[in-house]
C-alpha cells in the first residue's frame, strides 16, 4: 500500500536541488532577517509594503514602508540599481509582497520576500516596532 505523501513520486534528487536552492534565490526568512540585524549586517533594504495604518500599528525593527503603489522608477530613484531589496506584507494570506516584488524586478532591482511576513515574525517570537516612519513619505492610505 502506498502513502499519500508517496502517491506523487519525488522528484530525482538533481531535480530537487536545482527547484529548492533557486526558490533561495527568491525567499529569505525572518530568522535570516533577525540574524542580519543582530549581527550589524545589514546589506539590503528592508521594506513593509502594507499601508501607513498598518506599518504604524506594528512592523519589523529597521523596515521602511513603501506601500506597493508607490514603488516607482521615481521614488526609488535615490536607491543604486544593485541595492536588494526584501520585502514583506502580513504573512502568508496577503500576496502583496509578491505583486511588490515583481514591481521591482521590473525596475531592475534585485529583490527577495521575507517569507512569513509580519506573521511568522510574530510566529518567530521577535517584536515588532510601533509608530510611524521617521522619514520624508508620500505614503497615503494605500493598502498592499
Amino acid at each position: 500500500m502506498t502513502s499519500l505523501v508517496r502517491e506523487i513520486p519525488a522528484a530525482p534528487s538533481a531535480i530537487a536541488l536545482m527547484h529548492f536552492s533557486n526558490r533561495l534565490t527568491f525567499e529569505t526568512d525572518c530568522s535570516d532577517v533577525h540574524g542580519s540585524q543582530l549581527a550589524g549586517e545589514v546589506d539590503f533594504v528592508l521594506v513593509d509594503v502594507r499601508g501607513p495604518l498598518a506599518f504604524e500599528r506594528g512592523h519589523v525593527s529597521g523596515a521602511i514602508n513603501i506601500p506597493r503603489r508607490l514603488l516607482t522608477a521615481e521614488g526609488l530613484a535615490g536607491y543604486p540599481k544593485n541595492s536588494l531589496f526584501v520585502v514583506y506584507c502580513a504573512g502568508p494570506h496577503c500576496n502583496g509582497a509578491n505583486k511588490a516584488a515583481v514591481k521591482l524586478a521590473a525596475l531592475g532591482y534585485p529583490v527577495k520576500e521575507m517569507i512569513g511576513g509580519v506573521t511568522g515574525w510574530l510566529d518567530e517570537g521577535f517584536e515588532l516596532s510601533v509608530g510611524v516612519q521617521r522619514q520624508a513619505s508620500s505614503v497615503v492610505g494605500c493598502e498592499c
